[in-house]
């Protein structure tokens, strides 16, 4: 089973918590032990898991990947978005998300993140779901 969502981002650099996305597929699909994938089907974007009880956390990413993925004019990639590249890179395109008793498994201070480095733009989510 699989669902898709679009996100919606504002900024050029941005995690949005996508939590409540895990929480609809988990519900949707009525699974109650199995896996989630979450996945972006984009090369400036990612999804990743992390802190949620702070917002300076996802703050200091999208400041620390800036620092040390600046968009410089001397990248050959034509587009102007090479660190955008970079970025997407070192977050990944995907997460698993353990399921267990109709619940989905995060360390306490966890949650799933929709990574852009590209925006603000209109991006695709994937959910796949694995019973089992």
């Amino acid at each position: 089973m699989i669902f898709t969502f679009e996100v919606e981002t504002t900024e050029r650099n941005e995690f949005i918590n996508i939590d409540h996305l895990a929480k609809e597929v988990l519900q949707r699909s009525g699974m109650t032990d199995g896996i989630i994938t979450a996945f972006t089907p984009h090369t400036t974007s990612g999804v990743t898991i992390n802190e949620n009880a702070d917002p300076d956390v996802t703050r200091d990413l999208v400041y620390g990947m800036g620092e040390t993925f600046e968009n410089k004019k001397e990248y050959r990639h034509a587009e102007g978005n090479s660190d955008s590249h970079m970025k997407s890179s070192l977050t990944g395109a995907s997460e698993t998300l353990i399921v267990h008793g109709g619940e989905i498994i995060y360390g306490t201070w966890q949650s799933l993140y929709f990574a852009e480095f590209d925006g603000p733009r209109t991006r695709k989510v994937y959910f796949k779901v694995l019973e089992g």
